[in-house]
């Protein structure tokens, strides 16, 4: 019987990936913060990439579907055998190493360094590594962009964008990138390598957000405002404590093109990725 460990088991994205491996008939020991009840051939542990009482000596393959500078540092001391590693980044290693905020800039190195660091470690143990690098998530209620948007769309009733927000976005579904971990796992042509995972479908930012709150009851109503207005605004929502994290950086980002190319994942794997067609579900909030 084929064996994984799961790192961000309990994550959107590890979820899914739990119920692949279940349906295939893998063994699987996952790992959360919370307590959770061990089921046939899922065996919980409780803890962190700091701190994993009771991990296995040795299984098929490790998952890690949590923060990849987190999951390179377990990795590099880790005495877990294994030969095969698949984990995920994110494209915001390209997107964000030339932004004019230093705390992206920051997240942009972080991942730099993980992805390097799984590699080297990956070599040096004989072990082949493979790097899932993700577009803008959504489909769980759980990530930081969409389902951040639909919760300030329902609070207010409105969701304000500056007037060009068209930059070009391809959203990628959590089951769909559950989806390319499983099947990048047994395929040796992806071993060494880095794949970007944008979603299905290439549409403006502005498309996006209207498509997103078409879903939502009853659906708020989407603000297209000139650039001094909207910046007006952003202030006053930072002011209130409100839209933190969220600066000028971000905002110049709407209307840039964040394009990647599916074209490699599909070739060596088979990547498949849905259109963005979302329903009011994929952004409820949910419990971790």
């Amino acid at each position: 019987m084929r064996s994984a460990l799961v790192f961000g088991a309990s994550g959107q994205i590890g979820m899914p990936l739990l119920d692949l491996l279940h349906d295939d008939g893998w063994r699987v020991i996952a790992v959360s913060r919370d307590v959770r009840s061990d089921e046939p051939g899922l065996q919980w542990l409780r803890g962190d990439l700091d701190n994993v009482p009771g991990l296995p000596r040795q299984v098929e393959t490790v998952f890690s579907c949590g923060p990849l500078d987190l999951f390179a540092r377990w990795f590099a001391r880790a005495s877990v055998e294994t030969g095969r590693v698949v984990a995920f980044g994110s494209t915001s290693i390209d997107i964000k190493r030339g932004s004019s905020d230093a705390g992206e800039r920051e997240n942009a190195a972080r991942l730099r360094e993980g992805e390097r660091s799984v590699f080297d470690t990956a070599a040096s143990r004989g072990i082949a590594a493979t790097l899932l690098r993700p577009t803008l998530v959504y489909g769980a209620g759980r990530d930081r962009t969409l389902t951040r948007i639909a919760r300030v769309a329902q609070r207010f009733g409105y969701f304000a964008l500056p007037r060009g927000a068209n930059g070009l976005r391809q959203p990628a579904h959590v089951r769909d990138l559950a989806a390319a971990a499983f099947a990048a796992a047994p395929v040796a042509a992806t071993h060494g390598q880095a794949y970007a995972l944008p979603g299905g479908e290439t549409l403006p930012y502005r498309d996006m957000v209207a498509r997103l709150l078409d879903t939502l009851q009853p659906p708020p109503k989407l603000l297209e405002l000139p650039s001094p207005l909207f910046n007006l605004m952003l202030a006053a929502a930072h002011a209130a404590g409100h839209a933190q994290g969220f600066g000028e950086a971000a905002v110049a980002r709407m209307r840039s093109d964040l394009v990647f190319d599916a074209t490699p994942a599909q070739r060596d794997f088979g990547y498949a990725p849905r259109a963005f067609r979302p329903t009011a579900d994929m952004f409820a909030q949910r419990e971790s």
